[in-house]
């Protein structure tokens, strides 16, 4: 059973959190150098006690962060789900990335080549900065959590505090999973307080750490671990607007149709997401605006509650920011618990962006009308880094094209005729985009690949085999995945 919790749950001491980081790299080396059968059971282990306490842990999320029951039943699946995935990915040894170049004297480079065996080892220990809106699947156990442990690397939490009784519940499933498969102690641990959270991630043992949340936070956590004496990789997702443009085509044929999608994106999870769309650029006297306001007037969208007051006065701080803007009206919605629309034109974003091109984190978008595809275009290759970028129109012509390009440059995923929430766990997934969407434009927080930012590949150079990993010795005991000489044998 889950250990009973009091109503409150203090903040970790400094001394304490010495002795956790401490431990977590006593756990490092030990821990990258389990079986990778080993490694990956412990991820299905807490999957699996993930799922059997679903009754206990949802109940529980539902009371700290008011999201509804179907959303976290799902979000808790998906949680077990990407924690089995990574046990996959483990077994399968492809993320070490195994690549065997053999002595070679007559290599054409002029000089001859020596024996290089390269391979991904572990960081080691990562501080996770657990995020508000996601309380299972961006927290204790999700994805950041699951990518560092499948790498080889001990996990340091620091607890998000809009759900403190809830992180130490996961917290206390992962405990009891890694003491069941043997794991060394304290290969896993949790803090909980922002002095807590900075202590960890400046403590001379922890190697990189990861954040999802708002960009004035992410971006005082990446100056302290840049100014570190010796700095670490901060993977942080700060932020996005992820824009959305409708081509003059696309206005008038799907108009019902993105008018419907739209809400549902922003009303969603009352737009506490991270790809909830914060601007649509719509041509002048489009269809569309009309169908937006009479679908709101017809049902208005409700949103549900904020997960807490301080994420409810930043979006209400942020949007008036936006309404105090003398070329952005209110459109429609934005009574108590309903999805609001705001409207301006494309130049005034373009003649006033740093008021006007930034994240409203709740249920409310920019509706941006824009007079001819020129500045259609223009506005699209000025809104900065992004999460996502998204394109609906009804042909692939110039216009489209050159969306796309501009989306490419902006974005770490575009999306053609669809919305971006609802993101899938996949092989192929990236979540992540240029500053100020991340701090780490190469790297996703969702998905598979997610695991390589928490890895660094080393090249042994004429190493006897005796003295080299079992993954790279030449009879290859352990049958991962390499590629030999530039080819992988078949």
């Amino acid at each position: 059973m889950i250990e009973s919790t009091a109503e409150t749950v203090r903040d970790t001491t400094a001394e304490e959190v010495d002795a956790i980081a401490t431990a977590a790299a006593a756990a490092a080396a030990p821990w990258a150098a389990m079986a990778l059968t080993d490694r990956a059971a412990v991820l299905r282990g807490v999957a699996d006690r993930l799922d059997a306490h679903a009754a206990e842990l949802v109940p529980l999320a539902m009371r700290e962060t008011h999201l509804a029951e179907p959303r976290l039943l799902g979000e808790l699946r998906r949680t077990s789900f990407q924690l089995r995935l990574f046990a996959q990915l483990v077994l399968d040894g492809d993320f070490l990335d195994v690549r065997i170049d053999t002595a070679d004297p007559e290599w054409p480079m002029g000089a001859p080549r020596p024996d290089l065996r390269r391979m991904n080892v572990a960081l080691g220990p990562v501080v996770n900065f657990a995020a508000s809106n996601f309380p299972f699947a961006f927290s204790v156990a999700g994805g950041d959590t699951a990518s560092a442990l499948a790498a080889g690397c001990p996990v340091i939490v620091k607890a998000s505090p809009g759900h403190p009784l809830l992180s130490r519940a996961v917290g206390n499933l992962i405990d009891q999973t890694l003491a069941e498969y043997g794991a060394p102690g304290r290969t896993f641990g949790l803090v909980f307080g922002r002095d807590a959270g900075v202590r960890a991630l400046t403590h001379p043992a922890v190697a990189a750490a990861a954040f999802t949340g708002s960009t004035a936070g992410g971006r005082a956590l990446y100056d302290l671990a840049s100014r570190r004496p010796v700095p670490i990789p901060f993977y942080g997702e700060l932020g996005s607007i992820n824009p959305v443009f409708v081509t003059p085509e696309a206005a008038g044929t799907q108009a019902a149709e993105i008018a419907s999608g739209l809400l549902t994106a922003v009303s969603a999870s009352a737009g506490q997401l991270c790809t909830k769309p914060g601007l649509v650029a719509i041509p002048e006297e489009a269809p569309l605006f009309s169908a937006l306001a009479e679908l709101i007037r017809e049902r208005p969208v409700p949103t549900g509650e904020m997960l807490n007051a301080e994420i409810a006065g930043g979006f209400a701080r942020a949007v008036e920011r936006v309404r105090a803007h003398p070329n952005v009206e209110l459109l429609a919605g934005g009574g108590p618990d309903e999805a609001m629309l705001l409207a301006t034109t494309a130049r005034t974003v373009l003649k006033d962006p740093d008021a006007l091109l930034h994240e409203m984190f709740g249920p409310a978008t920019l509706l941006v009308s824009y007079r001819h595809t020129g500045e259609l275009l223009e506005l699209a290759r000025s809104v900065g880094g992004q999460l996502t970028v998204s394109i609906f129109g009804d042909r692939v012509d110039d216009t489209v094209r050159a969306l796309t390009a501009a989306a490419v440059s902006a974005a770490g995923r575009v999306l053609w005729n669809s919305w971006p929430t609802g993101l899938s766990v996949t092989f192929a997934q990236q979540h992540g985009g240029p500053y100020p969407a991340t701090t780490a434009p190469t790297t996703t927080s969702v998905g598979t690949a997610a695991i390589a930012r928490f890895l660094r590949p080393v090249t042994y150079q004429s190493v006897p085999e005796d003295l080299l990993p079992l993954e790279l010795r030449t009879d290859n005991p352990l049958s991962v995945p390499r590629s030999v000489n530039g080819a992988r044998p078949r």
